[in-house]
């Protein structure tokens, strides 16, 4: 958590298994989400964006990604997109480079992060800061 509280973003990636994150990050995010939650308005990750990323033998990707980016809308947190589902195909390293259009995806995911923390940091520096959530009903 004292990492995540330094952090301007973050990537989340993951394997999937059986069309859904694997248990472990899934069991991560629950534990990281719930504590960094208690008594308070997920202070640890509003306003900083966030990514998932999938890889994948074949299916399965699209709800993995989907799994995994309920987390962000749930602690405020803008989701950075990319030009296709953020995802890469193939069972090795090897494998994986030759999906052109996921190389890309994830080329063009990484920049739109940049660019997006940029635009954060821009809007900081003129006095633009994230909104102010209210108090937990």
């Amino acid at each position: 958590m004292e990492k995540a509280k330094e952090a301007d973003g973050f990537v989340f990636g993951t394997p999937v298994y059986f069309a859904h994150p694997s248990g472990q990050i899934l069991s991560f995010l629950n534990r990281v989400f719930y504590s960094s939650a208690v008594g308070e308005l997920y202070p640890v990750f509003a306003g900083k964006p966030g990514a998932a990323i999938a890889s994948a033998r074949r299916g399965g990707t699209t709800a993995a990604v989907d799994v995994i980016q309920k987390y962000f809308g749930i602690a405020s947190m803008p989701i950075v997109t990319s030009t296709y589902w953020n995802m890469v195909h193939g069972m090795t390293p090897d494998e994986v480079r030759k999906d052109l259009e996921g190389m890309q995806t994830m080329r063009n995911i990484g920049r739109n992060m940049a660019w997006m923390l940029k635009c954060i940091e821009a809007g900081r520096a003129t006095g633009i800061n994230p909104p102010e959530l209210e108090p937990k009903v």
